[in-house]
């Protein structure tokens, strides 16, 4: 009988979460810190990484297959999302996740989690992550595919994140007033469906939000905030921030090494055959000297051409 009592009494004081805790969707600053370990540059208040917006502006121009690749050396093989509908689909999306995850509605859950955050001062679950939102943002929700009275999305919404952030949404459910997003001219977005019905709690609790800011599913991929989005030819890629700029600079040196071998080979310098595999010391020294003698010419800022020249030995 002691032991029992005993055992309860030590359970009691191990410090189980209170019911305030079990209904705190947005993740801490400690949390987030501690699940992004890898990170060692600037963050923002609440702890999310932060990539700068240089490298941001860079990435613009770096191919799903460049980004693949190196993070699939990286050991992320999971990082590309597929299968979108595209808002602006001959623009690119570029910024820094905000996630969000919804899960279908629940009516005891959307009171608990609804009624934590009236006493914050909140109200519309759907609008939370859109607050926090800042310049180069991205707005990442998995709302679970949700379609008919899904969409917790329009172009009232779209409006709001757009002028907070300057940039579009990669969502994975229906959006509504798709025509309305679409004059908003740069909102560049991903979505899975369109439908014209709308989410209205708490008369109809279809869905319900359960994390901002924690890791969060797209497709097959894991998401983190603060991972740099890039989506263009509808796909989007999620780059975790401490392989960014690995994934420009590699992208940047392979596009001056096809400018590179593709004038030689319309020269008649090399074969395709040299130019297409391992180059030789001498292709190497030729292409250091191309790069000294074009260096204010090409796609690449003379900053990143003259890092990259620092450690040639040719």
């Amino acid at each position: 009988m002691y032991i029992r009592y005993l055992s309860v009494a030590v359970l009691l004081t191990m410090g189980f979460p209170s019911v305030a805790d079990c209904q705190q969707v947005q993740v801490t600053k400690t949390e987030l810190i501690a699940l992004t370990p890898e990170w060692k540059g600037e963050r923002f208040a609440d702890g999310r990484p932060k990539v700068s917006d240089q490298l941001l502006q860079r990435m613009k121009s770096v191919s799903v297959e460049e980004a693949w690749a190196v993070m699939k050396s990286a050991g992320y093989a999971y990082q590309v999302a597929e299968g979108w509908e595209v808002i602006n689909p001959d623009s690119v999306l570029v910024g820094r996740a905000v996630t969000a995850s919804f899960m279908p509605g629940r009516p005891d859950l959307w009171k608990a989690i609804d009624s934590a955050g009236k006493k914050e001062g909140k109200r519309g679950q759907n609008t939370w992550p859109v607050d926090l939102l800042v310049k180069g943002d991205v707005y990442v929700a998995d709302q679970f595919g949700a379609k008919r009275n899904g969409p917790t999305i329009g172009d009232n919404v779209g409006n709001a994140i757009y002028a907070k952030t300057g940039n579009g949404i990669v969502y994975d459910g229906a959006l509504r007033d798709v025509a309305g997003l679409k004059e908003i001219g740069s909102f560049t977005s991903f979505y899975t469906s369109y439908d014209p019905s709308y989410h209205n709690p708490p008369g109809d609790l279809n869905t319900v939000i359960v994390g901002i800011n924690k890791p969060t599913r797209i497709r097959t991929v894991t998401v983190m905030p603060g991972d740099v989005v890039l989506g263009k030819l509808g796909v989007v890629v999620f780059i975790p921030p401490q392989l960014a700029e690995k994934v420009v600079t590699t992208s940047e040196i392979v596009r001056l090494r096809d400018m590179f071998g593709h004038q030689r080979l319309r020269e008649g310098t090399y074969t395709a055959g040299q130019i297409d595999t391992r180059w030789s010391d001498a292709i190497e020294k030729d292409f250091s000297k191309w790069l000294n003698d074009h260096i204010s010419e090409l796609p690449v800022a003379k900053e990143q051409i003259q890092e990259f020249l620092k450690d040639r030995t040719w």
